[in-house]
């Protein structure tokens, strides 16, 4: 009976019919049909950054978007002669356009005192952020963690989700968010935790990509550093998805030996950050061969749930004097993307071995020369890498550089040797833990030993989960039995 009345039923109006199967209907003009589709190719990410470290290097990462989108010092499009479709095509990930036709950054900045937010403001760039998306205090978190996670930033926290949410909801598709803060001082690390918790329990599928600032092995800005640092990975090892570890030693060490700069400013530091960062998501931003997102980044380079904290890099990074003897080849990329010096934390890959790598290069290039250059560099340094991960390199080609270079590229690593930053900072945490040193100033606001006790656990566990892996080898799990032995040894001789 109900069959013969699903035949009796009439057709749907058109509009109807249309909403069901729309490709039915989309033999239309070009432009319209662009307009129409280009919902299916927004993937939008939210920028949150926190904190003094966490504002300054996300202030300069606005002002590299800005010049790879061409957007001005007002939030408006300017072409400048170039070609504005690949531009304007995929603004939307990182900007939300205004009724008035001015491009505005999807970003939420936020600090526990007004000072970062007043320079950012009167900045050069401070006029194109929507001002109901600076969310601060007043009294400051003072270096302490536990002021920024429970106290301070708790009082905070519901201000900035709320402009959070209100992001989100003018997203068509979030892809995910980025976080920029320091894990050495109170706001960044503590309410920056606090905050990455309180989106995971909100958004749970979405990715969570943080630029995190570890504690320089002999620069110290703070004594209590490794309180603040280990209460902050336990956090992000349960909470994040991506982390991008970042740290001002290794970031001077590149000022000084590579761009023979004298005297690096935090300025120059936050320009080689925000070049890495901009790589990661450039394509999305823009059209490529072989595309990347945070997805399928996060798919590539995490064998292990709790394995994602990553080394980064740039290239090409030459001096200003001797940019014009250094010819931009692919070969030329690859070798000084994957040397050690380069790399922006003090961790160096040569102690340990790669789990996985993600190679993303910019600008006109063959796909061909690329893969060959990867296998390269495998084929060479085959003892660095992990041999129980086969073709454990990902490469994507982006087709719009950089703003004034021809070509460039971004290497994220899934090293075991970050175990010596977590190593470092488990150490001093230890030393001064023992002597319960500086301790009160946590208790006081309201936190338990237990706490850091847990911290503490969970930091070693984790360099213990980084050395088991480096030290694992291929018939460590006994798979093969001796019949397959024999076989193979027959295969060999």
């Amino acid at each position: 009976m109900s069959s013969s009345l699903l035949i009796l039923l009439p057709f749907p109006p058109y509009t109807t019919y249309f909403t069901l199967f729309p490709s039915i209907f989309l033999c239309q003009p070009k432009q319209n049909l662009s307009n129409s589709l280009s919902f299916s190719t927004m993937r939008e990410i939210l920028h949150v950054q926190g904190g003094q470290c966490g504002n300054q290097i996300g202030s300069k990462f606005w002002e590299v978007i800005c010049g790879e989108h061409g957007v001005d010092l007002t939030g408006r499009y300017n072409a400048d002669g170039e070609s504005s479709d690949n531009h304007l095509e995929r603004i939307n990930v990182y900007y939300n356009e205004s009724s008035g036709g001015r491009y505005v950054p999807r970003a939420v900045l936020m600090d526990l005192e007004p000072g970062t937010m007043d320079s950012i403001r009167s900045g050069p760039y401070g006029q194109i952020f929507r001002p109901d998306n600076f969310v601060f205090g007043q009294s400051g978190a003072g270096n302490n963690w536990a002021k920024g996670h429970y106290t301070e930033g708790a009082e905070l926290i519901d201000a900035v989700l709320d402009v959070v949410r209100k992001e989100a909801e003018s997203c068509d598709c979030l892809q995910g968010f980025q976080v920029c803060h320091s894990l050495g001082g109170g706001t960044g690390s503590g309410m920056g935790t606090l905050l990455i918790s309180k989106i995971r329990e909100e958004y749970p599928d979405r990715m969570m990509m943080t630029f995190s600032v570890f504690p320089s092995p002999k620069v110290s800005d703070t004594v209590v550093e490794p309180y603040n640092a280990t209460l902050s990975v336990h956090q992000l090892v349960e909470n994040a998805d991506e982390c991008m570890v970042l740290d001002n030693e290794a970031l001077y060490d590149i000022c000084f030996r590579t761009l023979k700069l004298t005297t690096p400013s935090f300025g120059d530091l936050n320009h080689l950050i925000s070049g890495t960062m901009s790589g990661v998501t450039c394509c999305l931003r823009f059209p490529g061969q072989l595309n990347s997102d945070l997805r399928k980044l996060a798919v590539n380079l995490i064998p292990f749930p709790r394995l994602h904290f990553f080394m980064v890099g740039f290239a090409p990074l030459t001096s200003r004097g001797s940019q014009q003897y250094i010819s931009l080849t692919v070969p030329e990329l690859t070798q000084q993307m994957w040397d050690a010096k380069n790399m922006m934390c003090a961790a160096d890959p040569r102690h340990g071995r790669y789990l996985t790598a993600s190679a993303m290069f910019r600008g006109k290039m063959s796909t061909k020369e690329v893969d060959e250059q990867m296998i390269n560099v495998q084929n060479k340094n085959s003892s660095y890498f992990v041999e129980w991960i086969p073709n454990n390199v990902k490469s994507s080609v982006c087709d719009i550089p950089p703003k004034n270079l021809r070509m460039a590229s971004t290497f994220v690593g899934n090293s075991t040797s970050i175990q010596e930053m977590f190593r470092r900072v488990s150490e001093q945490f230890t030393a001064m833990f023992r002597r319960k040193a500086f301790l009160h100033w946590y208790t006081g606001e309201g936190m338990d030993e237990m706490e850091f006790t847990e911290a503490e656990s969970n930091m070693n566990d984790l360099v213990a989960e980084y050395q088991q892996y480096q030290d694992a080898a291929v018939d460590d799990e006994g798979e093969y039995d001796e019949d397959v032995d024999g076989v193979e040894e027959d295969y060999e001789s």
